[in-house]
């Protein structure tokens, strides 16, 4: 059978976190631009959760805006989905299933765009959440706010909003917190600033103009959950024959989750009402130090062992974590150099030790399969916003070379060793396989991997102080450890080099352990 509303009774709410009739009756008061696994594995699961627990009071209003199939599906469902949380807290497994019945409605932007602006008729509308993935919030300036619907989210919103507007004729009551989980720094603030040019490129009146910036809060926000989505046909089998039925949109995902919401003003932290549900969400003054600790922790430490681990033939992050060279590396990795970043203040270094600890159980989760190729896109461009500066707040405390950063740098660099294809493409090679180089500057990579010279290519990586917004080269010691792990690599291979600084399963050959910092 296949999961709807009329099947919930037949299910055991021991095992399930089911949705009540009364819930699935609430009223829409969250337009949510965006139908993707992140959004509905993250946000619509606290909104669900609050809903069950009587404090947010409100279904979710989905706005589809590209071809991909899953508005049908849900309807299909009566806009029900399972998922599937499974993961280590504390060092124990943890599962649980739950039924989300937050969704009201699926809509399509393309065919239904008149549908979706009645919406901002709604007198319940109070949240408006996207995630139109990072290239979403961009200014198109002649861009038709006025289409049918307009091509960009910043435009679609604009239009909403105008409708909003002219409808309670500009009532300040009627505003609405505007919280965008696209992952760029300042996303609440940029989209803002993009709205706002785009009324002015449009020539809409002041008055609107000033009802845009007063009456709505657009809010910065991150959020931190990893959702692989949809499993494999033989994994959706078997949970399925635990579950007792079929689910075309079963959603699987890790049991920790962040979102952080930057919301002082009164009226956000109301309109937020799912808060309180769950200690995941944290509204806060200042996101900066959640960031910070995801970025560098979790984020920047993916983007130093993604080309190691790939190119050593291990496809996960959980694979690598049970391989005892690479997992000592990720483990020495966050222990032994990257953690020290935060040890200029003793409390969030102990906040960075507790991150560290969470971030490592992540990894090691036995229910995901996150793919390190995945974590390889606009690998240039994650490594200088994610580990960059890493490497720089190493040199300014210690004046020494960072061995395991410079490890993974030179695993970059080989990475984007890459010949051209079909279509202008750049393919790299591993193991006799071909890999396609999603990073905008394969074709550099491409040429300067023509010489024979490995300093030469290294001194040209470490010293384009406009790639990376400093002088790597100037680091003491730095462009000579690369090209020693380089020569160790294309010699004796990535393994082998990695289990040369193997002492034990837990130390590094070289490694200083700071304890005068913790």
């Amino acid at each position: 059978m296949q999961l709807s509303r009329k099947i919930l009774p037949q299910l055991d709410a021991r095992l399930f976190s089911l949705p009540s009739e009364a819930q699935l009756a609430l009223p829409e008061t969250v337009l949510q631009f965006g139908t993707g696994a992140l959004l509905r594995g993250l946000p619509d699961y606290y909104i669900d959760k609050a809903n069950k627990q009587g404090l947010f009071n409100g279904r979710v209003v989905m706005v589809k805006s590209t071809g991909m199939p899953g508005g049908e599906l849900l309807a299909e469902q009566d806009y029900l989905y399972t998922q599937c949380l499974k993961g280590i807290i504390a060092g124990r497994v943890t599962e649980e299933y739950v039924v989300n019945g937050c969704i009201s409605r699926v809509l399509s932007a393309r065919t239904q765009w008149n549908e979706v602006l009645a919406c901002a008729t709604n007198p319940d509308l109070r949240l408006i959440i996207s995630n139109t993935t990072e290239m979403g919030i961009i200014l198109i300036p002649d861009d038709n706010v006025h289409g049918r619907p307009p091509v960009s989210f910043p435009a679609k919103l604009l239009s909403f909003l105008y409708k909003r507007y002219k409808y309670f004729k500009g009532d300040h009551e009627k505003g609405l917190v505007i919280v965008p989980t696209e992952l760029i720094t300042g996303n609440g603030k940029r989209l803002l600033s993009v709205v706002i040019e785009l009324a002015h490129i449009n020539n809409f009146n002041y008055a609107f103009i000033d009802w845009l910036e007063t009456a709505n809060f657009f809010c910065d926000s991150l959020v931190d959950r990893i959702v692989p989505g949809k499993l494999q046909s033989a994994q959706q089998r078997i949970v399925e024959k635990q579950l007792g039925y079929h689910d075309d949109l079963l959603l699987m995902s890790e049991v920790y989750g962040l979102w952080v919401i930057e919301a002082a003003n009164p009226k956000v932290r109301n309109a937020l009402g799912f808060a309180w549900a769950d200690k995941g969400v944290i509204l806060t003054e200042d996101l900066s130090q959640y960031r910070e600790l995801k970025l560098r922790l979790l984020n920047a430490a993916h983007t130093f062992s993604c080309g190691i681990a790939f190119l050593s033939g291990i496809e996960t992050v959980r694979e690598a974590m049970e391989d005892p060279a690479l997992g000592a590396y990720i483990r020495e990795l966050l222990k032994t150099e990257i953690v020290h970043y935060f040890s200029h203040d003793p409390l969030l270094l102990r906040q960075a030790m507790d991150f560290m600890q969470i971030a490592l159980e992540r990894f090691a989760n036995p229910f995901l399969d996150h793919q390190w190729f995945s974590i390889t896109l606009n690998y240039t461009h994650k490594m200088r916003v994610r580990n960059v500066p890493l490497l720089l707040d190493h040199y300014n405390r210690r004046q020494t070379v960072p061995e395991l950063m410079a490890m993974g740098f030179a695993a970059y660099m080989l990475f984007m060793k890459c010949e051209p294809g079909e279509s202008g493409q750049y393919y790299g090679e591993s193991e006799g396989q071909l890999y396609l180089l999603q990073d905008d500057h394969a074709a550099w990579f491409h040429e300067l991997w023509q010489s024979d010279s490995l300093n030469t290519i290294v001194a040209a990586v470490t010293g384009h102080e406009k790639l990376w917004g400093a002088n790597l080269q100037a680091l003491p010691g730095f462009a000579l450890a690369v090209t020693t792990y380089l020569e160790s690599f294309l010699q004796k291979g990535i393994r082998p080099t990695v289990r040369m600084f193997q002492l034990d399963g837990n130390t590094m050959k070289g490694q200083e352990v700071w304890n005068n910092d913790l």
